[in-house]
């Protein structure tokens, strides 16, 4: 039987990790453009809709006026409205109203219908669709079907007003002597008769209102621009509080696995020096009674047997101490008085090494912190830079920036120096640079730092020696 197996050295794909910050850009940015677009296009339709029924209101009006007043200007009577003069071929139904009155009326209210301003053209229709007249001489008789918008203005005996960028070559009544630049308005204005119920006339105006167009494209304009710029602060906002929130996330994530290795080191580090402590107390008391009775040539090898065994329990005890948890409660501690208490520990290490201190007089400040882990943290930085100064140098400890909350403290040596590849790695646990060492006084300065709301910085150059400098919270007992 033949089986599909893998190959040996055929490996699955490695699956990019997610990118919560990426994720969000994207589907933010989408979606912050699809609303923006959204009510641009809604604003940009009420614009306009309002800006052309404004105008055919005011056109509407107008037109209505004109009628009205012309006809109370000639004085004809039982004439009523200026619909029932329009219709040429119903002049023959009116035998009392005198001819010559009622051509001056009409012939009055179409010139000022000729002269609108930025007319393109105008007819006027019978209740049965015929043109009874237009500006354009061509389209005068002629009888108009399948119009919508006249059908529609005649039926429900409204104003119907309607925008377009192009005129329809197939509809016939819209045979334009001037073919509009761009956009023109259609408006539909009915004539009543004297009740007001029954249409009499239908005038149709095109316009291209210039000054009305530039109005809505600078309004367009205005809300575009807008609605770009708050889109823009909008996603520019959020992605900014995202990042910062990604970042916490990212230093909360690491500091986690941090703490839970941490938390594995220590329960190891706890079992095994349970372990080696005994054994190592054991082999030390047989040394010491082996050398108590023989002074002969093993005792030298009697004496480095004690001395390894010592530098054993020496690295147990920093081992636990470094990888215990850091649960004290933060007081006020002086910094002087702690660092103070930390070189006269120092002080003979400093001579025997020819080590030049420069101690600049530092404010009595109380910061946050435990007297004995503070003394840790300076005591690790002394022993460091001692060990880096084998031939001597100086040693120069000064506060470089003091403010109400906080104080940053710098102790820079001129030893040996470090790498870049050694200051990356600094801070992690048990590397170290020396012979011999376990690599945890780094890491235990760092974390008693941060622990008190501090933080430690190291910045090195090989042959120029290493600068640390730790930034205190600055209580106020002072």
């Amino acid at each position: 039987m033949d089986l599909d197996l893998p190959c040996a050295g055929a490996q699955a794909p490695v699956r990019k990790p997610f990118n919560l910050l990426r994720w969000y850009a994207w589907v933010s940015l989408t979606i912050i453009v699809s609303v923006a677009v959204g009510l641009g296009l809604i604003s940009s339709r009420f614009i306009i809709d309002e800006s052309v029924e404004r105008d055919a209101l005011l056109t509407a009006q107008f037109i209505t006026a004109i009628a009205d007043a012309e006809v109370r200007h000639v004085a004809i009577p039982n004439v009523r409205t200026m619909g029932e003069l329009l219709d040429p071929r119903l002049d023959h139904a009116m035998p009392d109203v005198d001819p010559e009155a009622r051509r001056k009326a009409r012939g009055e209210f179409l010139d000022h219908i000729a002269h609108l301003p930025d007319m393109l053209l105008a007819n006027i229709y019978a209740p049965d669709r015929t043109v009874i007249w237009s500006s354009n001489p061509a389209l005068t008789g002629k009888m108009i079907e399948a119009d919508d918008d006249l059908e529609q203005a005649f039926e429900y005996k409204m104003r119907v007003s309607a925008s377009y960028h192009d005129f329809e070559a197939a509809r016939s009544e819209q045979k334009f002597i001037t073919p509009p630049q761009q956009l023109f308005i259609e408006n539909y204005i009915p004539l009543f008769d004297a009740d007001g119920e029954r249409v009499t006339a239908m005038v149709e105006i095109y316009k291209e209102p210039h000054d009305l167009i530039v109005r809505i494209e600078h309004g367009l304009m205005l809300i575009w621009l807008a609605i770009a710029m708050g889109a823009g602060l909008v996603y520019v906002g959020l992605y900014g509080i995202m990042r910062r929130a990604a970042r916490l996330m990212a230093v909360q994530q690491k500091r986690l696995i941090g703490n839970e290795t941490f938390v594995a080191l220590g329960e190891m580090s706890s079992a095994v020096a349970h372990s080696l402590r005994n054994p190592l107390a054991s082999i030390r008391s047989s040394a010491e009674l082996a050398q108590a009775f023989d002074e002969g040539a093993a005792g030298r090898n009697i004496n480095d047997i004690i001395r390894q065994v010592d530098r054993m329990s020496h690295w147990v005890r920093e081992l636990l101490q470094s990888l215990r948890p850091l649960s004290d409660a933060a007081v006020a501690v002086s910094l002087p008085q702690a660092l103070e208490d930390s070189l006269q520990v120092f002080a003979e290490p400093l001579r025997r090494s020819g080590v030049q201190l420069q101690l600049q007089p530092l404010p009595a400040v109380h910061v946050l912190g435990q007297p004995e882990l503070l003394g840790q943290i300076f005591s690790s930085l002394i022993a460091n830079a001692l060990e880096s100064m084998e031939q001597g140098g100086r040693l120069c400890v000064e506060v470089v920036r003091q403010d109400r909350r906080s104080l940053t403290l710098r102790l820079s040596d001129t030893g040996r120096g470090m790498s870049e590849q050694q200051q990356r790695m600094a801070f992690r646990p048990f590397f170290t640079t020396k012979q011999g060492g376990l690599g945890v006084g780094l890491v235990l300065v760092k974390r008693i730092m941060e622990r008190f709301g501090g933080s430690v910085r190291l910045s090195s150059k090989e042959g120029a020696g290493t600068c640390v400098s730790l930034n205190f919270r600055v209580t106020g007992n002072q």
